[in-house]
């Protein structure tokens, strides 16, 4: 008999925001939807949220930032996550973006973006679809999530 593991998603705040409530409600909705969600608090560097991501073992990273250096910490979480050998990890990403920005993010490697206000269905729906594309090595970067 295969048991097969919930969901689990690190949700972090990179560089030195300071404002959390949104990155908690997405977390809280995530775990109502029956995924393991570890919380790395806030002023994480990229480097501490890809170690986080290596040593619990997750299927998606969320990424919130409000305070506009997503352009800057957003790519810089990516690469640490593929020096540690986890460019298979899908990230999302959450957070006061510009449409502009959010293409360049994309192109970047973020598999998606949520303004505010996406309705938390469709993020974790999303997260569900991401993970399980990485599970089944059906992985797709883009797409509705």
């Amino acid at each position: 008999m295969r048991l097969e593991r919930p969901i689990r998603v690190l949700v972090a705040k990179p560089g030195l925001d300071g404002h959390d409530r949104g990155a908690k409600v997405i977390a809280q909705a995530l775990r109502d939807a029956g995924m393991e969600v570890i919380y790395t608090g806030l002023r994480q560097t990229p480097a501490m949220i890809a170690q986080a991501a290596l040593e619990e073992d997750v299927d998606v990273v969320g990424l919130s930032s409000l305070s506009g250096a997503h352009r800057t910490l957003f790519p810089e979480v990516l690469r640490e996550m593929r020096e540690r050998g986890l460019g298979d990890v899908p990230v999302i990403a959450g957070g006061i973006i510009p449409p502009e920005d959010a293409e360049r993010l994309e192109a970047a490697g973020i598999a998606r973006i949520f303004p505010p206000g996406t309705p938390l269905e469709r993020i974790v729906a999303a997260v569900e679809e991401l993970a399980r594309g990485r599970r089944t090595g059906e992985l797709s970067r883009r797409g509705e999530g």
